[in-house]
């Protein structure tokens, strides 16, 4: 779904009370658990976490699942071993309802995403 928001704090009030919001803050503490330091922002009509110059995260709420995207997924070490049980394609990670977040891989998997666009190694499409 696309929200007309300028700024996360509107994305976040747009947003339905529902399941899906759950899952997005759940989803977005980990990236700033993880990594304090990435700037906050609304990119492609959806929250996005990065530098000024590059995004490493974009995340959003759809009708039937949320959306955590991160370029390529393959360029993550590991990572089908961290997203075993979640439903993913090249770049991007749908989240279901009834996806139990804190007993997935995805945090993990965000961390490894984490550490190596720190190392500066590349994360992209």
């Amino acid at each position: 779904m696309k929200y007309e928001a300028k700024t996360p704090t509107e994305y976040f009030e747009l947003l339905d009370d529902d399941w899906r919001k759950e899952k997005l803050l759940i989803v977005r503490e980990f990236i700033l658990e993880n990594a304090p330091e990435l700037e906050k922002g609304v990119q492609y009509k959806m929250l996005c976490y990065g530098s000024e110059t590059s995004k490493l995260f974009h995340l959003n709420a759809q009708k039937f699942y949320v959306s955590l995207y991160v370029g390529n997924i393959g360029k993550i070490e590991n990572a089908n071993k961290f997203l075993t049980g979640l439903d993913y394609g090249k770049g991007c990670i749908r989240i279901k309802k009834s996806v139990d977040l804190h007993d997935s891989g995805l945090e993990d998997f965000v961390k490894k995403t984490i550490f190596t666009w720190r190392a500066g190694d590349d994360t992209s499409c």
